[in-house]
């Protein structure tokens, strides 16, 4: 009864806090923008892959906006960022908002960074209002969440988690063979402070939705309740390289014409396990690469996504049986490599309620989902309670150059996070 009744004052609290309060849309945009400019693309979107010096530059400009609000920068070493607004009692653990800055190569200007700027735009408001709460507020920047320079995504927030340990992420090298450890140092964010072991009282990320489900329902704000399980992997088919015209059909040892097979097995797959599972090959490499040459070797990437566990091994066993069995009646040699597995993820219920209670309190239109893309928000989950936070994205378009969101929904999203954050800080 003493916790029913604490809890309904601090909501009484954050009502009163908030009658007059909101974040200021104009400055988020704004915010928004200037980042964007970092890395921008003749098409409009951002290319700031994850330790390259247009990644240190973001965080140069983000570090630089967080000091400027009175925070305390920490940086630990897998180069994750952690701005600090302190709260009035430093014996709580803090609660902490954010996502990565780090693009696709082709990406778009509010994955991730919108996020982070969200949070950045609460220390603000917390400050521009001279609201105290009780708990600190940490705004954090993870490394290399998108995975395109560096696989596996989320590699940083996965090592604060315990999935990883930290040679393993320090270790993850690009295509030409730099590290992430090579790279942090490079570009100055090879931080001291160790990895993880801190206590967290909460976690929220904000994030564009990366689908058109809200933007369907024309709803504002998506609830997230959790994230579907991925597993990624590397396969390659090894043939043997041959001319193109003395070489006879039956004859042939052709690892395209194997993994094309494969490629189509893995969109079946996807297909036939309706309505939630998707399935996809982003990366082919086919070598020697030459017209008049029989492939030898192929190389290619297998995402398979499914929020039920069960399924997602379904759909595990089913590629591993008919990879195998294309290799075998091709006489072609096969390396099938599971790279990564996030199991799919359930969310703390009380923070999924304060960003219920958000939305309404706000009066803006929502609903629950679960999100089919992953976010730094899954590993976190492991070792603090967390919610997540969607808002609309123009025909459900991401990882690409036309991702788009308008500032209303992106200032929609930021008060519920504010609301959010101020139900698990408490006002002081």
């Amino acid at each position: 009864m003493m916790r029913k009744n604490l809890l309904k004052k601090n909501e009484t609290a954050i009502m009163a806090t908030m009658q007059n309060m909101a974040v200021k849309g104009d400055r988020l945009w704004d915010s928004l923008m200037e980042m964007a400019k970092i890395g921008a693309t003749e098409k409009g979107g951002c290319c700031r892959l994850a330790l390259t010096d247009l990644d240190r530059q973001g965080r140069d400009l983000f570090s630089d906006w967080c000091r400027a609000a009175g925070c305390t920068i920490k940086i630990d070493k897998m180069g994750n960022i952690f701005a600090r607004r302190e709260g009035t009692d430093a014996s709580l653990a803090p609660v902490m908002t954010g996502s990565h800055l780090d693009t696709q190569p082709t990406g778009g200007k509010y994955d991730g960074v919108f996020g982070v700027l969200a949070g950045l735009e609460v220390l603000r408001t917390l400050n521009d209002f001279d609201v105290k709460t009780k708990r600190a507020v940490e705004v954090a920047v993870w490394t290399n969440e998108e995975g395109s320079r560096f696989a596996p995504a989320m590699v940083a927030s996965g090592v604060f988690a315990g999935a990883f340990d930290l040679e393993y992420g320090l270790s993850r090298a690009d295509v030409d063979g730099k590290t992430m450890g090579e790279e942090l140092a490079r570009i100055g964010y090879a931080g001291e402070e160790e990895v993880g072991g801190r206590d967290i009282h909460a976690f929220f990320e904000a994030h564009i939705e990366q689908g058109p489900i809200l933007e369907h329902e024309k709803k504002t704000i998506g609830i997230v309740k959790g994230a579907q399980g991925q597993r990624w992997y590397e396969i390659t088919v090894t043939g043997q390289e041959a001319h193109a015209g003395p070489t006879p059909m039956p004859r042939r040892k052709d690892a395209l014409v194997a993994a094309a097979k494969m490629i189509a097995e893995v969109n079946r797959i996807g297909l036939e396990h309706p309505p939630y599972a998707c399935a996809t090959v982003g990366m082919i490499q086919s070598m020697p690469n030459s017209r008049n040459t029989i492939p030898g070797k192929v190389f290619f990437t297998v995402d398979f996504r499914h929020p039920e566990d069960e399924t997602l091994s379904r759909m595990d066993a089913e590629l591993r049986a008919f990879c195998e069995k294309t290799a075998t009646e091709g006489g072609l040699e096969l390396d099938l490599q599971e790279i990564w597995y996030s199991p799919p993820v359930v969310f703390d219920a009380d923070c999924v309620g304060a960003v219920r209670k958000g939305a309404e309190a706000a009066g803006f239109s929502h609903m629950e989902m679960v999100s089919g893309a992953g976010h730094d928000a899954c590993y976190i989950s492991r070792v603090a309670p967390t919610g997540m936070i969607f808002v609309p994205c123009e025909d459900g378009i991401s990882h690409n150059e036309a991702e788009e969101a308008t500032p209303a929904d992106l200032a929609a999203g930021c008060n519920v996070l504010l609301y959010a954050i101020l139900d698990r800080a408490a006002v002081a």
